[in-house]
């Protein structure tokens, strides 16, 4: 399957919106296994045939689902190629937070100096030494 480049910016909020609804998110799921008309999606739900096929209609406008006719019904399937596509997006978040949790983890990791201790030897104050620059003679 060859995945088309990243999603618009328009792409991507119709993708999470269509996925902020459970009742969406459980409709994507039954038809990424099996192919379903909108009348068996809706005898799962408690709501009205309307009301399931405003879901369908929100998912289909996110390209997540594609309907097709099939003489009087409507035939609903997941579209993998869009899913694949949210989930490289998703991917690309996940890489970006785990390299910046990475570089606070370096951070925290780093010695630090104790109260009084000077961290830059370049600025400490030996008692047994002249600072810099100056002379003991």
């Amino acid at each position: 399957m060859v995945v088309r480049d990243e999603l618009s910016d328009e792409q991507t909020d119709r993708v999470f919106q269509a996925l902020a609804a459970s009742t969406r998110r459980d409709i994507l799921r039954r038809t990424i296994t099996q192919e379903q008309t909108v009348s068996e999606l809706a005898r799962d739900y408690d709501m009205s045939f309307a009301a399931v096929q405003k879901h369908v209609a929100v998912l289909e406008a996110a390209e997540l689902i594609v309907k097709r006719a099939e003489g009087r019904e409507r035939l609903v399937r997941a579209n993998p190629e869009m899913i694949a596509r949210a989930r490289a997006l998703l991917a690309r978040y996940e890489d970006l937070w785990r390299s910046r949790i990475a570089r606070l983890d370096d951070l925290l990791a780093e010695p630090v100096a104790a109260p009084g201790e000077a961290s830059d030897p370049d600025t400490s104050t030996d008692p047994g030494s002249a600072p810099r620059g100056s002379s003991t003679t």
